[in-house]
């Protein structure tokens, strides 16, 4: 018995050991990037890093110009809401990236 079977273990590390288990049995696992693939995220993340910028700007010259508290409210909700899409289609791009040419 190894050190890591003592004692009772948490929902996170039973997550970990079934996902482990899963890729042994796939024969999954993530295949190192090739340089062409890390460059291409690397544009990515750059790029969406830059229309995260930008959306952080206009979102704070809006709220310099709004005073009202429901405005402000929902100027704040538009753009989480536009961070959390920059965010999913940034995230997507990579994984298509890593899967490789279909």
């Amino acid at each position: 018995m190894s050190a890591e079977d003592d004692g009772p273990k948490s929902a996170y590390e039973l997550a970990m050991e079934r996902l482990r288990k899963q890729d042994a049995e796939s024969g999954g696992g993530l295949a190192p990037l090739t340089p062409r693939q890390r460059a291409e995220i690397a544009e990515v993340r750059s790029f969406y890093e830059a229309k995260s910028a930008e959306c952080e700007v206009l979102h704070q010259s809006s709220m310099r110009r709004t005073l009202e508290p429901e405005a402000r409210a929902e100027l704040e909700a538009q753009y989480r809401r536009e961070r959390e899409r920059l965010a999913s289609e940034r995230d997507g791009k990579i994984e298509r990236i890593r899967r490789g040419p279909a």
